[in-house]
């Protein structure tokens, strides 16, 4: 049983593990994208998100573009370093990271548009369907947040 419940320990460090910046091409990865509405809305997150952090673009594993990084440590002593902000254009819709946690920012959720959310996670089907200045006020908003500590934890 003890080693069972390690061997799970750790695959789930390995998996959490996995998700880090590469040196693949922001632009390369993007160009793969199928979809033109969503490579021109991630163009325009990348302007945003770039804006917000005042970071470029980084690969992060094969499908998500972060924008720059912050060391994080859980009350269980894990510790590492994570992207401020972030996003993926997946093929339901397109996946936006708020690090410090999205449901948080009732007060601009409640005037952004048509969204869905996950505990840091933000899934908007297009950009014309949101009003991109409470999504730019919302991102700042994040990463003024997150590098004052105020962090809520989750995961999508």
């Amino acid at each position: 049983m003890r080693s069972q419940r390690l061997k799970n320990t750790v695959y789930r460090i390995m998996a959490e593990l996995k998700t880090q910046p590469t040196d693949e091409k922001v632009a390369t990865f993007l160009a793969g994208v199928e979809d033109e509405q969503k490579r021109s809305d991630s163009e325009t997150l990348i302007q945003l998100m770039s804006e917000a952090t005042g970071a470029p673009p980084v690969m992060w594993g094969k499908s998500i573009i972060g924008f720059g990084s912050y060391r994080y440590r859980y009350a269980t002593g894990r510790e590492g370093d994570w992207m401020e902000l972030g996003f993926s254009p997946r093929k339901k819709a397109l996946s936006l990271y708020i690090m410090s946690g999205a449901n948080r920012y009732e007060e601009f959720l409640g005037k952004l548009g048509k969204y869905t959310t996950g505990k840091s996670c933000l899934y908007v089907k297009r950009l014309s369907d949101i009003d991109l200045e409470v999504l730019r006020a919302m991102l700042q908003q994040s990463v003024t947040d997150l590098r004052n500590k105020s962090i809520d934890y989750g995961g999508c």
